[in-house]
Formats: C-alpha cells, sequence, structure tokens
C-alpha cells in the first residue's frame, strides 16, 4: 500500500503550463464539487482502497482500458491494431482478454463506437486550463471555478499545483477534493494554493478505516486539523460518505458526530456534507474488469439520512445531504 508520501517528481524549472499529468476526464457543467458551476479535473493515481470507490477508472496511476459489451457491434477492428492478441471475434461475439492489454490504447482509437475506452492520458496543464477556460462565462455569473478531484490530486502534486497556479493566476476559484492521506509538505504545498478544500471523511476509528480503505486514517486527521490551525487557509467543506454496512453502524456515526462537533465553529469550516451511497458506478467495475467489492448494497434509505442529519443536529452541527 502506498506511504502518504507521494513520489511525483519535482522540477521547479518546468514552468508550470508546461508540467505534465495523467488525467481521466474533465467534466464540465458540475454542480456537486463546490459552489457555482464548476469544471471538475479527474487526476489518476489513489492510495486508498475504498470498498465504495465510484470512480474505479481512477484508481490506478496507469491507464485501464474498459470494454462496454453492449456497444460492441463485433467489427474486429481492435483485432487488426491490437499486438499482443487482447481481442478476438470468436462465433460473431468479442472476446477482450485482458491479461493480454498492456493498455497501449491502440484498439479504442480505433473502435467506431466507443465500446472500448482508455481512461488515462497523459497531458500538459496548459491544455487542462485551455479546457477550463472555455466555460468562463459560467463561473462568473455563478460563482464557480476549477474542482481537482480523482483518484487523489495528492497523488500527483507537481500537476496539481501547476493546475492551482494557472488558475489563480487566471483570477479562477479553486477547489480540491481529497481524501487529506498525504505527508505534510505535499499536503500544504497543494491546499495553499486552492480557495477551498473539500475534504472527505470515511470513518474516525483507525482499525475501522484501515480496514475499508487499506491505509490509516491518521496522517488524514492530522492533515485535516492542522489545515483548520491555518489562519489565512483556504476553506474546508468536510464531505462524509454514507455506506450501508460500512461505516454507518450507530458507533460509527456517533464517532462522526463527535469528531465534527469538536471542529464545528473553526472560521475556516464552512459546510458539512452527507454523501449517501449511490450504485451509478457498479457498471464501471464491469467495464473495466474490476471486482466490487459490496456489490448487491442498496443505497440508504432517506429517512436513515434524515435520522443522522437529525443526530447532528442535536450536538449543534448543521449538516446537509450532497
Amino acid at each position: 500500500m502506498h506511504s502518504p508520501e507521494h513520489p511525483q517528481k519535482s522540477d521547479s524549472q518546468i514552468p508550470s503550463a508546461a508540467v505534465k499529468g495523467r488525467i481521466f476526464d474533465v467534466q464540465t457543467f458540475s454542480i456537486h464539487d463546490g459552489p457555482g458551476i464548476r469544471t471538475t479535473v479527474f487526476l489518476k493515481g489513489c492510495p486508498l482502497r475504498c470498498a465504495w470507490c465510484h470512480n474505479p477508472e481512477s484508481i490506478e496511476t496507469e491507464p485501464d482500458v474498459g470494454f462496454i459489451p453492449a456497444k460492441c457491434i463485433a467489427c474486429g477492428q481492435c483485432t487488426l491494431v491490437c499486438a499482443h492478441e487482447g481481442h478476438t471475434i470468436v462465433e460473431g461475439r468479442h472476446v477482450f482478454q485482458r491479461g493480454f492489454c498492456v493498455r497501449c490504447g491502440a484498439c479504442t482509437a480505433e473502435c467506431p463506437t466507443g465500446a472500448l475506452e482508455l481512461a488515462g492520458k497523459e497531458v500538459t496543464a496548459a491544455w487542462v486550463m485551455s479546457e477550463v477556460e472555455k466555460d468562463r462565462m459560467f463561473y462568473e455569473r455563478s460563482g464557480g471555478g476549477m474542482t481537482l478531484s480523482g483518484g487523489e490530486p495528492l497523488m500527483q502534486p507537481e500537476f496539481s499545483t501547476a493546475l492551482l497556479r494557472l488558475a489563480r493566476d487566471s483570477h479562477l476559484h479553486t477547489a480540491v477534493d481529497t481524501s487529506g492521506y498525504a505527508g505534510e509538505t505535499v499536503f500544504n504545498r497543494v491546499t495553499a494554493l486552492a480557495d477551498l478544500v473539500l475534504f472527505d471523511i470515511k470513518m474516525i476509528d483507525e482499525r475501522a478505516h484501515r480496514r475499508l480503505t487499506g491505509v490509516s486514517n491518521r496522517p488524514i486527521l492530522r492533515n485535516l486539523k492542522r489545515l483548520l490551525r491555518e489562519g489565512n487557509g483556504p476553506k474546508v467543506w468536510l464531505r462524509l460518505p454514507v455506506v450501508p454496512g460500512q461505516n454507518d453502524s450507530a458507533d460509527a456515526i456517533q464517532n462522526l458526530i463527535d469528531f465534527c462537533a469538536s471542529l464545528w465553529g473553526n472560521p475556516r469550516l464552512e459546510a458539512i456534507h452527507l454523501m449517501p451511497y449511490h450504485r451509478l458506478a457498479e457498471s464501471k467495475y464491469q467495464e473495466f474488469g474490476k471486482r466490487y467489492f459490496i456489490n448487491g448494497t442498496h443505497p440508504p434509505a432517506d429517512e436513515d439520512i434524515s435520522a443522522i442529519i437529525r443526530r447532528f443536529a442535536e450536538r449543534g452541527v448543521p449538516v446537509t445531504r450532497s
């Protein structure tokens, strides 16, 4: 498992615009990743292994090839360009041999229907900003801007800081959506350049957190507390996923309430959002050939989320459903 010190190399001689990083999507008109209308840039790579991750194509730092059988017309174009016998047509049906795939993306470039998709490409910060700038008028009218998400933006600190500097130079509001799992130096470098940090808190109990995500939450909680002590640092929104059978036990929720109550009132902490689990990512796991460990889990009932919100309110902590 990854350590908090993420290993992207630094080269301070490279201008911000020329710094390269790996992304898997640029999503426009985002309304759930910070204030206003935003463009969310999804970076590849994450040190956590959350059982409920809704972006499984973001986890690995290398590109992933997705396959959607319903879109495939078995035309055979992929078989002509794949040098590794990863694709065959058997009795009129396409068979994808993932074990032979080297994720080069040659097949995805030739697929006429989009049945094959490459998630992950290397781009410059300048290219990303050219995409972000296209919707500037919507940011200005709505109070929006650019959000870095993932994956985990702290896994690519040079790229993330380059993007945040360019956005700041262009007078764009910036947000970073993070698990907070990084060494202090990397965490401070990236978040110092953001206007807002969307900070995910999965669990408070360290042993349960390690079981559910693969990593300790000790550096996460340390980073959050340091962030909130910064007198001139970014604003913070806490985001609390609620996943039935994973982190929604009475004790787990009480631990979250106690923790948030200890922070509420800090001038940097603007909002706390509950994020109920949804099943929209299930098909992604099939598409990218990954095992979905909580397959069959249903979203929490509305009355259960309302009950949690009331429990927070009883401690004087206002939370909203995201």
